[in-house]
This record gives structure tokens, C-alpha cells and sequence, in this order.
């Protein structure tokens, strides 16, 4: 018989008969039919499993072949390895436990492999989550597999070394194998992590295919078997230093923490006190001196943390450690500040890895910070509770002698609650040491039906501060032996058990449960009468009426009312609809036309649309919230529609309309029918936009820039181009004659509100946008504004601006040095208040440099960003200020900002002068006159002397 293209070698593992049959049928589903399993059974392996190999031998014997050895069956490295002698394919594959083949992961392998005479192919592979319920690759491989491509330098793909990506997943040439003699350490529990990395770094080509070769791989379990994962790592760290790989070796220090004493570190709250102590003892014994300092340093101050005190087989420390973890922000040791400044994560230890000063937590009072309050003791006796716990203070901070405390049991996903004061509080230096009794019987009186679910948490009250605490709880805390009768209002058939147990948040919390027979009875009768067949056509006929109540609730159905009915009514004049950045804000230049129409007692009705929020909107004008049957009414009826970003693009204008399109910003990066994105869309789409564009009446432009970028991109008539600057930026012409006439201090009623002090100066910070479409949510600032505050703080504050789409994540930093000004609704009133601005491609640069004030860009994927986006210009060439393309730059910057924007005093002139050449100060009231002329004209009459003004 020929030999097999893939020998596909399988072992049996705890998984049994069934994760052997997965595995096998894997195999002969490949859609590569020269592929053979060969299935290896040690000795003592069951029957069961015995059974099913055979059964699939005897059913297929030209593709499945048993090999019978007389290795242990606890030790799966000599299993694989008489495997790996016996196979006789051109490559070989390795499955786990479990673990199945893609249905075309051979033929991909194998095509691979011969297209590029590659010794070694590998592709992605997934696992399970620790619930069983859903697959997930690890996130490092998007940078192992951003394309299929081919190696011959492990610097070029680190991760095959420096992660254990080489542990399924990928096929070897056999010739290759018996080159190398390559081998499973039979010494070792977790061998597969050292075989594939001593392999990688033999062969001379590797292919890696963007494709999935293995689902199905186990769960990931940090506790399992840490002293063989410690020895793998330090097996492949010597391999790598005696090859010369120094950088690998390195980069493989940084990743090793990270990927499994962190993910550790993580999981101890869920683990039983009895694990968490063999564990720890486990980790003091092999640890130390397998993460260097140096490496260890460059995680993440909490992360940090975990890993020393893990290493010193501290189990309370990591247990603190992991609260922090699972829950950001929290404070779960007493913080020490030393006289430095710098902050330890408990007093007396000097080891810079417990230096958690990056965190910010000593710049937050009492009431603001998020406590750890573990609850050390739960002792029930009946109905009557015991409660003991502890809550730690950080040490800078904490609440006064007199302050006393309450528990609090709120119904979950409801309002009701009931407290109890905390009969004992014994404060120290650390913490508040607090014991508790409660009458849950008496307490808890829940009516039994949607009120089964109570959690727990304490509340310290110090005056007007209040410091709210769940109540910490490690797994094994509580327990089934901890209940307490319930009397729920509707009698005991509705309940008769209070069970605490600890939530997947790690908190106390309590559950009503029937346990004796009368209750059972209910319980079961209650279910059957839910889940038999007319109860079940109840529900299917419920959620089809809820499936038709959203279908009507639909964007697409009032679309379609929107075109059927509401466009037939008559337009009302005078009325019109202003909406700024898609309702999110009232700002930007509809708020300027607003203001003008008002200001020069125009006889329109104004009406703005809003996207969640009314806060900041104009009082005494009607609104509407976006999207809703009075927004499409009133757009249906408007004479104008007024906005800056784009009304909803399925809506038809109505024809006795007219759209005023203010925009909200020249153009840096290319736009409309320029990007890439749109011109690669589909006809449908790419007709929707220019209907929706078409539906422009008038489009605002600052500069002839706007008019060979913006109009050309989204193909818009000369006709409907209105050269009369921005109205937002009139403003910006005001407050520039004021800095001349009267100098820029004192500040003003917003620097007052926001707490800003006259001796820092003020430096606006603005990104711009950096996703797509339906991308939006909270994310990373490309700049450090920590680090911005700890170099800067005495001589700046810092105004972060994220985008309106998106939202910042600010860390904790000294008061009065940076300042989340991202829900304040007009930028136009920041920019005045602003002494100097960073950005990087937004259009608020354009803006700003009418000011005639610093502008640094900080652009630290300049070349990226364009080359994805595209560019209508070079910004380095024509840049208004100093562009940094990393944050020391940027800091070398502003240590000398007066020196450095002496330099670009006439670039920053020629740049307001080529991007806003038509901003003069007065664009409101030309667009005023331009757009509602008579309207204009009517109010000259009604203010003619003899004339009652109505």
C-alpha cells in the first residue's frame, strides 16, 4: 500500500472513548483522502477506548491503524513518541485529547508544504472556554498568522518560540523528523510545549497558513501541573540561549508571566483554599529566578504584583492581587505612600515589582476608590447569620472615628433593599476589621416569584462621603451546608431556603431555593405547567408578538412609514431641525447658525435632535430624540434641515426642504468616494450615499482645499458650495481680537467650572476617530496621559477630548492635571480656553490654527494611518507645529514649546491661510442671509416702527 500524504497521530487522554471517536472522525472527514490516523494505545488503557479504536480499524483498515505499546498511559510523551517512529506519511500530525481537524486542515497542510518545500507547516488552532460552551483562539495569533506566508528566520515569527504556538495545529515532514530525531521529552507532564519550538528552530523553512487546522483543543487550566510548565519554559529558554537567540530569549521572559503565572494569578479567587495553599507553595518552590526582574517589570503594575507575590507563595497576596485583577480599579491592599511619592503595595517591601504608583489610587479620597472588603467568615445557625470580614484601606486616606456601617441586601435587577447596621467596627492601620448579624429569615421577606436573587454589600458612611463595597467572597467560602429557612410573602410553597453562594464576580450573594417536599412539589408543578404544550405555544405566540412589536420599533419600518405617509404631509414653514455629530452634541457650527437665528429674532421654529442625553441642550427650544416617530415627523414637516455630519441616509429630503450642510471639518485623509472602502463597496451601497449626499442644498466650505478635497470626494455641484468659512470658527476670530486687546487671563467661567488654575497652562488634547464603520466604544489613547501628568502636572493641565464616537479610559492622575473634557458639547469653546493644542489627524487642527497658538501633532503611526486611510496632503510638510512621532518627542516638545513654536510661527500662518481661507470671523451671519433670506426680509417688516413685533 502507498504511503499517506498525513499521518495524523492520536492518543487517548482523559477525554476517553468519546474524545477518541471526535478526534478519528476528524480525521477520515479530512477532504484529503490520503491521510491515515494512527492511533496509539499505552498499556492499561481501557476497554471502552480499546473497543472504539478497534471498531474503527476494523471498519476502515486502510486508514486507521492501532498500535499497541507497552508505554504507561500517564505519561503521554512515550505514547506520541512510538507514534512518531511508526507513522509513515510524508508529514506527521499530533492531536490531543479531544482535539479535531478542520475539514480541509490536511489538504491545506499538505498543499502548503509542497507548494514551498517547507519542513515544518503550521496554522491557527483554538480551545475551549472554561465553560465548555464556546471556541477561542488565542489573541497573540493574529500576529503569528496576519497572512499566509513563509520563514526561514524565527525573528520573522516569534511567537512560534516565545508563545506555545507549536502545540497543535501543525504537520512536519517525516523525512525531516527522522533528520532531527526529534522527540517528546518523555521526562517532562507538558512535553508538546518544548517539541514544537525545538523543532522550529532545526528546520530551514517554515509556512504558516492563515487558517484554522485544529478546533476543540481543552480549556485552558493555569493551575494544572506548575512545576512542568516552569520546567517547559526554562527547557526552551536554554535552547534558545545555547542557539545564540538572545532577543527570543528575552521576549520569552516578558511573554512566560504573562501567559500563564497571570492567567494563574487571575483564577485563584475560584479555586478551594486548600488548592490556593499548594499552589502557592508550589510556585515558591519553582519560581524564583525563572522571571527575571527585568522582565518582570515590563507588565502592568497589578500584574506585577501577582506574579512576585506568587513567586513567593504569598496565597493572601495573590488572592488580593487577583480581586484586583478581576475587578480594575479596585484597591486591594493598604497602600504605603513613601516620602518619594511612590506608592508600594504594602508597607516594608522596597521591591520595585510592588511599586503600583502608575495605578493613581493616592491621587482618589475615601468614597472614590473601590475597596476590597473580603468577608473572611460566614457561620450560619438557622436563620440567624454571622458575618465577619475585613476591609482594606489604602493608608493615605480613610474615612474619620466616627464613621459606622450597614450592610445592604438588594434584590438583584430590582430597587428593593434592606440594610442593617454593622453592630462592630475595629479600624488599624490597614483595614476596618467589621462582624455582623443578620436574621435572614426575618430580613429577607421576598415575595417569592421575580425577587429570588440578593446580593450583599457594605456600606460605610462617613458624613455626607458613603463607601460602597461588595462583599468579597473566595470560592469554598460557602457552602450547601450554610442555608437558612426563608419565609418568602407568598408562603413557603414559593421557597423555603436561603443558599448563599458566591457569584462569577466573586461576591456574596443569596438565592431562594425550595428544598423540602411541599415547596419541591410546587416547584415541578409549576414547571410542568410552563413548559407543556399549550404553555410552550404560549411562548412561541409571546415572542412572535415581541419579534412583530420590534419588527414595528424598527429603524426599517419607520423608514418605510416615514416614505409612505409622513412625506405627504405639507412642509411648515419656518420650521427646521438642527442636529450636531448625529445628535450626540449641542455644538459645532449648527449651534452657530442657531445661535445667529436667534440672536437676530428670526420668526423660525427651531427643533434639535439629541442622540441619548438632554443635558447641555438649549432650553425653551423643542426636542427630539434621534430616530424616534417625533424626530421623522418633524423631519417630514421642516423647511430646513440644519447639521454637520449627515441625517439618517434612507431619509428622503422632502421636496419643499432645504438642507444646509455646515460639515464639521476639512479634510486630511481621504473621504467619500476617495476611500478605499467605498470605492470597493458594492453598487447599492455606494448609490445610497450619493442619494444621501445629493439631498445637499447647501455645503459649507472654509477653503478652495475644501472644494478639491470634500466637494470633489463626494461629487457635489458648484451650486450647492457656500464659501463663507465655518460659522463654529467665529468664535475663534472673537477670542484671538480679545487675546490682543485684553491678554487671555483671567480665563472665564468654564476654566472655573472645570477647576483650572491660572498658573498651569492649558493643552487641549484631541484624537481623532481611528475606526470604521459600527466601530465604536471605549479604547486606548495613543497617548500616555499618566506619564503626560507625572512630567508635566506643575506645569500643565492636560484637557482630553476624546472622539464623539468614542470614549477615553483615563487613569487616576494628581488633581488639576488632566481633565476628561469629552462630554462638553462645543470643542469651539475649548479651543478658546486652550493654550496650546495635540492631536494628530484631526481636522480640529484646522481649526485651532486660526487661534494662532502652539499646534504638536503627535502621530505615532503617521505612515500607517495614511497609508491605510490615503491623504490628500503630506503632513509633515505642510504641518502647523512640530510633529512627534513618539511620546519622548512629544515631551522633548513641550519641555521647550515656546522655543519649538517659534519655528512654526509662518508655517502655522501659510496653514490657516491655504485650510481657512475663507473663515473671517463673520460665516454665521453670511450663512444666515444666504440660507434664510426671507425669512429676513419678513423680520425687516415686522420691526418697522407702528408694527407690533409678534
Amino acid at each position: 500500500m502507498s504511503a499517506p500524504d498525513v499521518s495524523c497521530v492520536i492518543t487517548p487522554g482523559p477525554g476517553g472513548a468519546a474524545a477518541l471517536r471526535t478526534s478519528v472522525e476528524s480525521v477520515l472527514d479530512q477532504s484529503l483522502r490520503a491521510v491515515e490516523a494512527l492511533v496509539v494505545l499505552p498499556s492499561g488503557t481501557d476497554a471502552p477506548v480499546r473497543a472504539a479504536a478497534g471498531a474503527y480499524a476494523g471498519r476502515f483498515p486502510d486508514r486507521v491503524r492501532v498500535l499497541d505499546t507497552d508505554a504507561p498511559g500517564d505519561v503521554p510523551a512515550v505514547a506520541r513518541n512510538a507514534g512518531l517512529s511508526a507513522a509513515r506519511g510524508t508529514y506527521v500530525l499530533v492531536l490531543g485529547d479531544g482535539e479535531r481537524l478542520r475539514r480541509h486542515a490536511c489538504r491545506t497542510l499538505w498543499e502548503a508544504g509542497e507548494r514551498t518545500g517547507a519542513e515544518l507547516v503550521a496554522g491557527c488552532w483554538s480551545r475551549l472556554t472554561e465553560d465548555g460552551t464556546k471556541e477561542q483562539e488565542p489573541p497573540w495569533q493574529q500576529a503569528l498568522f496576519p497572512r499566509s506566508r513563509v520563514v526561514t528566520k524565527l525573528t520573522d515569527a516569534p511567537e512560534l518560540v516565545v508563545r506555545d504556538a507549536l502545540v497543535t495545529g501543525f504537520c512536519l515532514r517525516r523525512a525531516a523528523l527522522e533528520r532531527f530525531g526529534a522527540r517528546y521529552d518523555e521526562d517532562l507532564g507538558p512535553s508538546e510545549s518544548v517539541f514544537g519550538p525545538r523543532v522550529a528552530l532545526s528546520v530551514g523553512r517554515i509556512a504558516l497558513v492563515r487558517r484554522r487546522i485544529v478546533s476543540g483543543r481543552a480549556a485552558a487550566e493555569p493551575g494544572r501541573d506548575l512545576a512542568g510548565r516552569v520546567e517547559a519554559h526554562r527547557r526552551i529558554r536554554d535552547l534558545l540561549e545555547a542557539r545564540g537567540a538572545g532577543a527570543l530569549r528575552e521576549e520569552r521572559e516578558r511573554a512566560f508571566p504573562l501567559d500563564r503565572l497571570v492567567a494563574l494569578v487571575h483564577v485563584f479567587p475560584t479555586l478551594p483554599a486548600a488548592e490556593r495553599d499548594r499552589l502557592a507553595a508550589t510556585a515558591a518552590r519553582v519560581l524564583p529566578g525563572c522571571v527575571p526582574d527585568p522582565a518582570l517589570l515590563t507588565l502592568p503594575p497589578v500584574e506585577r504584583v501577582g506574579v512576585r507575590l506568587l513567586e513567593r507563595g504569598d496565597a493572601d497576596g495573590v488572592l488580593g492581587a487577583a480581586y484586583a485583577l478581576r475587578r480594575r480599579g479596585s484597591v486591594a491592599s493598604p497602600l504605603v505612600v513613601t516620602d518619594g511619592g511612590r506608592v508600594r503595595w504594602r508597607d516594608g517591601e522596597a521591591d520595585p515589582a510592588l511599586d503600583v504608583t502608575g495605578l493613581g489610587h493616592q491621587h482618589s479620597a475615601f468614597g472614590e476608590l473601590r475597596l476590597m472588603n473580603r468577608l473572611t467568615r460566614y457561620q450560619a445557625e438557622g436563620g440567624r447569620v454571622l458575618l465577619e470580614g475585613r476591609l482594606v484601606l489604602p493608608g493615605h486616606t480613610g474615612p474619620g472615628p466616627a464613621a459606622t456601617a450597614r450592610l445592604e441586601f438588594r434584590v438583584r435587577d430590582g430597587e428593593r433593599a434592606v440594610r442593617l447596621p454593622v453592630g462592630e467596627l475595629r479600624r488599624d492601620a490597614t483595614g476596618i476589621s467589621w462582624r455582623a448579624r443578620a436574621d435572614l429569615t426575618r430580613l429577607l421577606r421576598p415575595l417569592g416569584v421575580r425577587d429570588t436573587l440578593w446580593d450583599a454589600r457594605m456600606i460605610v458612611d462617613d458624613g455626607p462621603v458613603h463607601a460602597v463595597s461588595d462583599l468579597f467572597a473566595p470560592h469554598g467560602l460557602v457552602g450547601p451546608a450554610d442555608r437558612s429557612p426563608a419565609r418568602p410573602r407568598l408562603g413557603l410553597l414559593a421557597g423555603d431556603t436561603w443558599q448563599p453562594y458566591v457569584t462569577l464576580k466573586d461576591h456574596l450573594a443569596f438565592r431562594l431555593e425550595a428544598h423540602r417536599r411541599p415547596a419541591r412539589t410546587v416547584r415541578r408543578a409549576v414547571h410542568y405547567a410552563t413548559h407543556f404544550r399549550p404553555a410552550r405555544k404560549a411562548r412561541l405566540l409571546l415572542r412572535a408578538l415581541g419579534r412583530r412589536r420590534d419588527r414595528l420599533r424598527s429603524r426599517a419600518f419607520k423608514t418605510s412609514v416615514y416614505h409612505s405617509w409622513f412625506l405627504r404631509l405639507p412642509v411648515r414653514r419656518g420650521s427646521a431641525v438642527f442636529e450636531s455629530h448625529m445628535g450626540t452634541c449641542y455644538g459645532d457650527s449648527p449651534r452657530a447658525v442657531h445661535q445667529e437665528v436667534r440672536r437676530r429674532g428670526l420668526p423660525l421654529r427651531c427643533v434639535w435632535s439629541y442622540d441619548r442625553s438632554q443635558d447641555g441642550f438649549p432650553a425653551g427650544e423643542p426636542l427630539v430624540r434621534r430616530w424616534s416617530w417625533r424626530y421623522l415627523w418633524e423631519l417630514a414637516r421642516a423647511e430646513y434641515w440644519i447639521d454637520n455630519q449627515g441625517f439618517p441616509q434612507r431619509l428622503r429630503k422632502p421636496s419643499g426642504t432645504t438642507y444646509l450642510q455646515t460639515w464639521h471639518g476639512s479634510a486630511y485623509k481621504r473621504m467619500g468616494f476617495d476611500e478605499t472602502r467605498v470605492r470597493m463597496a458594492n453598487a447599492p451601497r455606494r448609490e445610497l450615499l450619493q442619494q444621501a449626499v445629493h439631498r445637499f442644498d447647501h455645503f459649507l466650505v472654509r477653503s478652495e482645499h475644501d472644494v478639491h478635497t470634500l466637494a470633489h470626494a463626494y461629487r457635489l455641484p458648484e451650486r450647492t458650495l457656500l464659501r463663507t468659512g465655518y460659522p463654529r470658527n467665529d468664535v475663534l476670530f472673537a477670542a484671538r481680537a480679545r487675546d490682543g486687546a485684553e491678554g487671555r487671563l483671567p480665563r472665564g467661567p468654564l476654566a472655573e467650572r472645570l477647576g483650572l488654575d491660572d498658573h498651569r497652562q492649558v493643552v487641549l488634547y484631541a484624537p481623532t476617530f481611528r475606526g470604521g464603520p459600527g466601530r465604536r466604544g471605549r479604547r486606548r489613547l495613543p497617548l500616555d496621559v499618566a506619564r503626560f501628568a507625572e512630567r508635566f502636572g506643575d506645569r500643565y493641565t492636560l484637557l482630553v477630548r476624546a472622539h464623539y464616537l468614542e470614549a477615553a479610559n483615563l487613569p487616576a492622575c494628581p488633581p488639576g492635571t488632566v481633565v476628561d473634557v469629552s462630554d462638553h458639547h462645543d470643542t469651539a469653546e475649548l479651543l478658546v480656553l486652550a493654550d496650546a493644542l495635540i492631536t494628530d489627524y484631526s481636522s480640529i487642527m484646522f481649526d485651532y490654527a486660526l487661534l494662532d497658538r502652539p499646534v504638536v501633532l503627535f502621530a505615532p503611526d503617521l505612515d500607517a494611518y495614511a497609508a491605510e486611510r490615503g491623504s490628500y496632503f503630506d503632513l509633515r510638510e505642510k504641518a502647523p507645529g512640530p510633529v512627534a512621532e513618539t511620546e519622548d518627542e512629544l515631551f522633548e516638545v513641550f519641555d521647550r514649546l515656546k522655543a519649538a513654536d517659534t519655528g512654526f510661527q509662518a508655517e502655522r500662518t501659510a496653514f490657516a491661510r491655504e485650510f481657512g481661507g475663507y473663515d473671517r470671523g463673520d460665516a454665521a451671519r453670511a450663512v444666515v442671509d444666504a440660507v434664510f433670506a426671507r425669512h429676513l426680509s419678513r423680520t425687516t417688516r415686522t420691526t418697522d416702527p407702528g408694527e407690533d413685533r409678534r
